[in-house]
């Protein structure tokens, strides 16, 4: 059997994980590219600790080049065209024709959607935005701090929460919490909703525990950073000294360039198989969107793109070899939620559950808190 090309496009989670099993389940006749534009990974769970300087920048950064021990091969460049249907992708050096290939390029991050948003406040979701927290917070000691999700949908549905109970503790920590007010605003009707009535409740409860004035429902529409003035959609608006941003979501413009996007402006696949439309080519991860029972899409989270990963992995494989057995992808996940102060709550679910996910939260300790710091550890040491 001649050997196959399997080309995994993005070096996040789902990429990672995707190349790794790919390689562990087939022989090296068989080539694993990864192609990613940084040809860095960054365990992005940890911008949340960065931000409050519980971390360092390059203790959680990865340079992608470790893979190639692995028999990985891995290309440092742009993804400047797909052709899904030749199964082919288009790099600034070459052209690449695939046997098999897995799209997780995630979303891209768009600040500019929102006028005004980038010049005024801080960008938690890249490493430089939360390492400009990390540096500036310190000269914050009074005013107002606000917490601004631009729009949905948006990757990992508590960050914006354990962000806001981080600062939050980390005002209290400089002993300047009595001379701050923190504010949380976002277009969701509640705090991670997917998950239910009974966890965004349990959620709102722990931002009143901490007096962080929560306002659902707010669309950002522009920011005035001269007078530092936020302006709703609704005409509503609300002043701010500090403000830390989740900027608006789009899938990369290379994928829907290629076709590969649905209505919903993501790439719609197979809920189980992971398989877009085009035979042999899987997409995984924040770039796809599916839709829930209940209305609302899966979250995008890297705990989905991890398990999606194995499960493309194992059916390229069969597909390969003709042996083994193929995976589905359950719609099961789990997550920690920090909320300061050496504490995380953490939560597992059924996402596929009908009419409704079936989720339950734990209620935050330091075991939780812990637990996470081990699996920040065992991710590098594991895919890294």
């Amino acid at each position: 059997m001649a050997g196959k090309t399997i080309v995994v496009l993005g070096g996040g989670t789902g990429g990672v994980v995707a190349a790794n099993e790919l390689r562990r389940r087939l022989d090296r006749e068989h080539q694993v590219v990864l192609v990613d534009r940084e040809g860095s990974h960054v365990f992005w769970p940890s911008l949340l600790w960065l931000q409050v300087g519980l971390r360092k920048p390059e203790s959680i950064v990865r340079d992608l080049a470790g893979l190639e021990r692995k028999g990985i091969q891995v290309i440092k460049e742009p993804v400047e065209a797909i052709d899904p249907s030749l199964k082919t992708v288009r790099l600034p050096s070459r052209e690449i024709e695939a046997d098999q290939m897995v799209i997780s390029l995630g979303a891209d991050l768009a600040p500019e959607n929102v006028p005004g948003l980038a010049e005024a406040g801080h960008n938690l979701y890249t490493l430089a935005g939360a390492t400009a927290v990390r540096d500036t917070r310190l000269q914050f000691t009074s005013g107002s701090l606000a917490v601004v999700v631009a729009s949905t949908p948006f990757k990992c549905p508590a960050a914006p929460y354990e962000a806001a109970m981080l600062l939050e503790n980390d005002l209290r920590k400089r002993k300047v919490r009595d001379r701050v007010s923190v504010s949380l605003f976002t277009p969701e009707a509640g705090p991670m909703g997917v998950a239910g009535p009974v966890v965004s409740a349990g959620m709102r409860d722990m931002l009143e525990e901490r007096n962080i004035d929560y306002y659902p429902q707010h669309q950002i529409g522009h920011v005035d950073p001269n007078s530092r003035t936020l302006h709703f959609k609704d005409q509503n608006s609300a002043s701010f000294d500090y403000l830390v941003f989740i900027p608006p979501h789009q899938a990369p413009a290379v994928v829907s360039a290629a076709g590969l996007t649905g209505d919903s402006g993501w790439i719609p696949v197979d809920r189980q198989s992971m398989e877009t439309r085009f035979p042999g080519v899987y997409a995984i991860g924040d770039v796809t969107s599916i839709p829930l029972a209940m209305g609302l899409p899966l979250p995008k989270a890297g705990v989905f793109a991890h398990h999606q990963a194995q499960v493309v992995a194992a059916s390229i494989a069969a597909r390969i070899t003709g042996s083994g057995s193929s995976l589905a992808f359950n719609g099961h996940g789990e997550c920690f939620v920090e909320v300061g102060g050496g504490k995380a709550g953490f939560g597992r679910g059924d996402f596929y559950a009908e009419p409704v996910p079936k989720f339950k939260m734990y209620k935050p300790g330091r075991h939780w808190h812990a637990a996470k710091v081990l699996f920040e550890k065992d991710w590098f040491r594991r895919w890294l």
